[in-house]
Order: structure tokens, then C-alpha cells, then sequence
């Protein structure tokens, strides 16, 4: 089976988001959203009938302050699951080197392009609204020495903005095509204003009727339901004085 660069991958995930924005309903608009499933399953080497994750991301992210206190940015560090990083390093190094920053540096860029049209898949609420982000410069992609792929970026807020009194992060994919899940060391701050404190808030326990849905997109292929994603993530909250 032909091996697909991880440029590719994020397409198919991009190309099932637009669709499902734009599908009217009815057998054609499910039959194309299935066929984008289907792809972005293809992509992850599971075949198209799988449960839904396809593709498993552990996150770190840095929120970082401006000397005056206001968030200037956030910082993801994300490690793909081994099927992804296999992929994602066909061709781009020696036999037993390590694909190096350079060698990823093209599908580092298309990457960086790609994502920056769904966000990041990063919701970041202060005072209660979303938070827009400015353009992403600094990227890169390596290869760790466990042979998992990290990609790295900084995201500017497009104007620093006050923390208020409490602010929330959200990494997450509201299809549940991409399981993002931080690590025990997942959200950190940097510079933050004296006083300010980090919990990290886990998911809910799925209702019956949630949990069966999730069931059911194992044999249909489809996402268990509109920002299903957004149930099954954790979310960083942090409160300042």
C-alpha cells in the first residue's frame, strides 16, 4: 500500500470539515461525507469502517505572557501516535537516521498551512469569547529518537490580550477524527503574572446514549456526532487575580 505524506493526511481531515459544513443533508451529502471518512481512514491505514479516532496526538502547550502580563501566545508541542510518525517519515531520511527538522522543513510548511485554515484545532476563551490567533512563523517537525514525529508551533495572538480573572484552552478536533490528549506535564505557563494558577479539567464521563453513538461510528465510518470532540478533551483553565 502506497504510503501517503502526513500533508496528505491533514487534507483529508481539512477536506471532511468543509464538507460537513457544507453537505445539505440527505443520501448525497451523507454519501460525501462518508467518501471523506472513508479517505481519511484509508490515510491512517484502518480502512474507512473504523471507530473513530483515527489518528492519537499527546499534547504540550506552553501559554506564554508578555512582560506587561497580557497572553502573547500559545506554544503546542504535539507527538503522533507510531502509525502517523511512520508515515509522516517515509523517504525523508537515511536508512537508520532520524529525519531531521530540514528534512521535514517542505511538510513542516504545508502543514503549518493546512492547519492554520481549521485553527489548530486550539480554542483559546478569555473574558468568555475566542481569541484570534495572527500568523504562524515559527514551526518545525522532527523525528524523536523513539521514531515519533513531533510538531512544534508557535501561535501569536493576533493582539495580546489581559488574562481577566479566569481564561480557558481547548485542543481538540470537534469530529473525534483526531484524539488530542495531554500529557501528565500537558499545559504549563510561562511568565505568567504573579498569582496566577493552572488546573486542568478532564472530560466528563460519556451519557448512555453518547457512548453509543461513539459504538455506532465504529461500523459506520461516520463521527459519532457534531463536536463530539470537544466531549472527550481536556481543558486547560486558568484563573488569575
Amino acid at each position: 500500500m502506497l504510503m501517503p505524506n502526513l500533508a496528505a493526511i491533514w487534507t483529508s481531515v481539512m477536506e471532511y470539515h468543509q464538507i460537513r459544513r457544507k453537505a445539505s443533508g440527505g443520501a448525497q451529502g451523507a454519501r460525501r461525507i462518508g467518501l471523506a471518512v472513508a479517505a481519511a481512514g484509508w490515510l491512517a491505514g484502518v480502512g474507512g469502517a473504523q471507530a473513530h479516532p483515527h489518528v492519537w496526538v499527546t499534547v504540550r502547550s506552553q501559554i506564554a505572557f508578555a512582560p506587561d502580563g497580557r497572553v502573547s501566545a500559545i506554544v503546542h508541542d504535539w507527538t503522533f501516535d507510531e502509525m502517523y510518525s511512520s508515515f509522516a517519515v517515509q523517504g525523508l531520511a537515511a536508512p537508520g537516521q532520524l529525519a531531521k527538522r530540514e528534512d521535514f522543513a517542505p511538510l513542516a510548511k504545508e502543514n503549518a498551512g493546512g492547519l492554520a485554515q481549521i485553527g489548530y484545532f486550539t480554542t483559546l476563551k478569555i473574558a468568555g469569547k475566542s481569541v484570534d490567533f495572527g500568523q504562524v512563523t515559527d514551526y518545525w517537525m522532527e523525528e524523536r529518537p523513539d521514531h515519533l514525529v513531533t510538531f512544534h508551533v508557535v501561535m501569536p495572538l493576533k493582539e495580546p490580550t489581559p488574562p481577566g480573572q479566569y481564561f480557558s484552552l481547548l485542543v481538540a478536533d470537534p469530529e473525534f477524527f483526531i484524539d488530542f490528549e495531554y500529557d501528565k506535564d500537558g499545559v504549563t505557563l510561562d511568565h505568567a503574572p504573579a498569582g496566577c494558577s493552572l488546573s486542568l479539567a478532564k472530560p466528563k464521563a460519556l451519557e448512555a446514549d453518547e457512548s453509543s453513538k461513539l459504538s455506532e461510528s465504529f461500523f459506520s465510518g461516520l463521527a459519532p456526532g457534531a463536536n463530539f470532540g470537544f466531549k472527550m478533551a481536556s481543558r486547560a483553565i486558568i484563573a488569575c487575580p
